[in-house]
């Protein structure tokens, strides 16, 4: 895939739509993972190194099972909305805890909910940073028209 996705639609969305059997799957290759979400396989070993994935070692080989990709599936996610790696492993790592995800989904949502607001804020300041230089623009283009 590597960048090479419909125009508006995500990696992931492209990624279920290329490949409807990979839920289906038990294994799959680093090539596999990499193609599918259209990331470098130095994304995915980066991700192992950060403790974020953990794949079997079939000797050099690296050989990721379905709960892999799931949390793959989180990471990306979780990345292009701008979390840290340390929000996206925190939010991760509670769902092996144990209670059906409930602590897990309760924390993504308090989670996304401070992002969603942190992004609002951004998005405030970006507007008022664009006025602020649409009205400079008006007023220098009147000046260079004075000229």
């Amino acid at each position: 895939m590597n960048g090479n996705y419909s125009a508006g639609m995500s990696p992931l969305v492209q990624a279920a739509i290329d490949m409807p059997d990979a839920r289906n799957r038990e294994k799959f290759s680093i090539s596999d993972l990499a193609e599918e979400f259209g990331i470098t396989a130095r994304a995915l070993r980066f991700y192992e190194d950060e403790g974020l994935i953990a794949p079997e070692r079939l000797g050099l080989a690296r050989i990721y099972s379905r709960r892999d990709r799931a949390r793959l599936v989180w990471i990306l996610r979780a990345k292009r909305v701008g979390f840290s790696l340390a929000d996206i492993r925190e939010m991760i790592d509670l769902y092996d805890i144990g209670d059906a995800s409930a602590v897990q989904r309760r924390a993504a949502i308090e989670k996304c909910r401070e992002r969603i607001a942190f992004l609002k804020r951004q998005r405030e300041d970006v507007d008022a940073a664009i006025d602020e230089l649409e009205h400079f623009t008006a007023l220098v283009e009147t000046l260079d028209r004075r000229a």
